[in-house]
């Protein structure tokens, strides 16, 4: 079940849990963008109307480097713990936590498809698909 202790909510709904979603996301990535280095900001999508099960959260860094480090001093479980908080914030099934954190830099969109995120976010859907 993606929502708990509701009955499946209509589009208008699910409109707005992902809006209120994306609320406690953005108190994350503001939080993180002054406590990490090298953190720039986060995005969600998806996919194809495929809320929430198709949930992706990417946090996205300037660089590689920075990345990896920030991955060797544990901001994985930081992001993860934040990306859950908001899931349980917003009455979103917390089970959908095991699929949905991605980790990216500028530095590699920039490299692999000249700084456009769209393709970006779509060529790693595809890989982890």
């Amino acid at each position: 079940m993606l929502l708990y202790n509701t009955m499946k909510p209509d589009k208008r709904e699910l409109k707005q849990i992902e809006r209120q979603f994306v609320v406690a996301l953005t108190e994350a990535c503001e939080a993180a963008k002054t406590e990490v280095p090298g953190f720039c900001w986060l995005t969600h999508d998806s996919g194809a109307n495929q809320f929430p099960a198709g949930l992706r959260v990417t946090w996205i860094f300037d660089t590689r480097a920075n990345l990896e480090q920030a991955l060797v001093d544990g901001f994985k479980q930081h992001a993860r713990a934040q990306t859950l908080a908001a899931l349980e914030q917003t009455g979103l099934d917390p089970g959908l936590i095991s699929n949905c954190l991605q980790f990216d830099s500028e530095e590699a969109c920039t490299n692999s498809q000249k700084g456009n995120w769209l393709a970006r976010l779509a060529q790693i859907r595809r890989i982890r698909h």
